[in-house]
């Protein structure tokens, strides 16, 4: 579809995965824990089992009491045992996080947001329009300014992209930098609010994996894997 000549249709490729986010430090306070809980029931067993020896054949100990209590030290040391499990797999899946955002270092990818770098005097979005529609583009630059508005008669369809050559309205070419894009639609039928869907396209330039979870920069912008649309190339 296309809008005017400003709008080319852009298949998806690809998707991707989603991702979490953990701490390292319960492992080691999990673990640090059990120890302690581990060396207290052991202490725990040997004065029972002295107790137990030494016991009053006229006045025996009571059964339920020290049943209820060993049952008490294991049901703390499985559930810290279980702890230690979960912190190991939280351990495996930042790993694997991290693994995955390496992987797109280098790649054109889309993803949600409005934003993006104009570079050589070009810049792009994608819009998804779910109808056909009366379309008012406006692009502002990093301070808010409105350098450019645009009106279109817009078919529907998704991953429509939208390029801007940096003209001002007024004709004035307006440098290389960050611009959004903003758009209200209307229904040509019955002028009815049309919700419009934007993305933008970048290369992933570098990942910061010192965050959970890792962080993409997109033509300066950051974002999570998850909010990677496809991957372009």
């Amino acid at each position: 579809m296309a809008i005017g000549d400003a709008i080319t249709a852009n298949p998806p490729v690809s998707g991707t995965t989603n991702s979490n986010s953990s701490t390292g430090n319960n492992s080691s306070l999990g673990s640090s824990t059990g120890s302690t809980i581990a060396g207290n029931f052991q202490t725990f067993l040997t004065l029972l089992t002295t107790q137990l020896q030494n016991q009053n054949p006229l006045d025996p100990l009571d059964t339920n009491q020290f049943t209820q209590q060993l049952v008490q030290f294991a049901g703390v040391e499985q559930q810290l045992k279980t702890n230690d499990q979960l912190a190991s797999l939280l351990t495996m899946q930042q790993t694997t996080q991290a693994t995955q955002a390496l992987a797109f270092v280098g790649k054109t990818a889309v993803v949600s947001g409005s934003t993006t770098t104009m570079t050589s005097g070009k810049a792009s979005w994608d819009l998804s329009i779910p109808k056909d529609s009366n379309l008012t583009v406006n692009i502002t630059n990093s301070v808010g300014q409105t350098v450019f508005t645009g009106k279109y008669t817009a078919s529907a369809g998704n991953n429509q992209t939208y390029n801007w050559n940096g003209q001002g309205n007024d004709g004035t070419q307006w440098p290389d930098g960050q611009y959004k894009i903003t758009t209200v639609a209307t229904d040509v039928t019955n002028g009815s609010p049309v919700a419009i869907s934007t993305q933008v396209q970048g290369t992933v330039s570098s990942v910061d994996l010192t965050q959970q979870p890792p962080m993409l920069t997109i033509g300066g912008q950051t974002y999570t894997v998850n909010q990677i649309q496809r991957i372009v190339s």
